[in-house]
């Protein structure tokens, strides 16, 4: 399977209208939704990667696949992508077209985080008010917080900072991946930690339910002891 179209027609064949219906229940509702597991896509884009080895004609196929709509299709796409070759232009097309929080997670996680703007993505992201947009801002900060070991501490402060201004955001897919970036910073190391334990207690001065249930959650997990807040 090198080419978009007989990938699609495979796709096809693994259809799961049950598994489909379980992944709706969880919130996953896009227009094409097959019903296809992310591990049986990951062993397709192995075997697709073990045919197809320039990373230009991957990131063309990429593009293909993400353009048929559907779900699975674009989890694929994500997987198979070359982040080197991740344009601005592409990252504002793929975000236009974030209907679901996995799809969000997939891109971010597999691919955006490691593209030459991800970071820049993450911060420009977190002050749009699309919901899946939002909601990449703050994946795309925690996967860049497991995932990119270099990266200085310093580097997760303006992170900090766009996670203060949005933690009172109530929308459930925002609020969560606010959560997540946060905690995920904080278990970075001791300074971060502390830094992202600052900015929980901050957050539990705030009028917001959702800035409060961020900040007591972050510090149930990364503050020792077991007093909850």
């Amino acid at each position: 399977m090198k080419d978009a179209q007989s990938i699609i027609d495979h796709l096809q064949t693994l259809a799961d209208p049950t598994n489909a219906a379980g992944m709706q229940r969880f919130g996953i509702r896009p227009a094409r939704l097959l019903g296809i597991s992310v591990m049986t896509l990951r062993q397709i884009a192995k075997e697709i990667r073990a045919g197809l080895k320039e990373k230009a004609a991957r990131h063309a196929l990429a593009g293909e696949l993400w353009s048929s709509g559907i779900h699975e299709a674009r989890i694929l796409a994500s997987i198979l992508d070359e982040p080197a070759l991740v344009s601005e232009a592409q990252m504002e097309d793929w975000a236009a077209g974030f209907d679901s929080w996995d799809i969000v997670d997939q891109c971010c996680g597999n691919l955006f985080d490691r593209a030459p703007l991800g970071y820049a993505k993450a911060l420009e992201w977190a002050d749009r008010e699309a919901e899946f947009v939002r909601r990449a801002a703050f994946s795309l900060m925690a996967y860049i917080a497991v995932h990119d070991k270099k990266c200085p501490d310093d580097d997760f402060e303006p992170f900090l900072q766009a996670i203060l201004a949005r933690c009172d955001d109530e929308r459930n897919f925002v609020k969560k991946a606010v959560n997540w970036a946060l905690r995920s910073i904080g278990k970075r190391g001791p300074a971060l930690r502390e830094r992202a334990i600052a900015t929980a207690v901050q957050m539990l001065e705030m009028p917001s339910r959702a800035a409060r249930w961020n900040a007591r959650n972050t510090l149930n997990e990364l503050l020792p002891g077991d007093t909850p807040f």
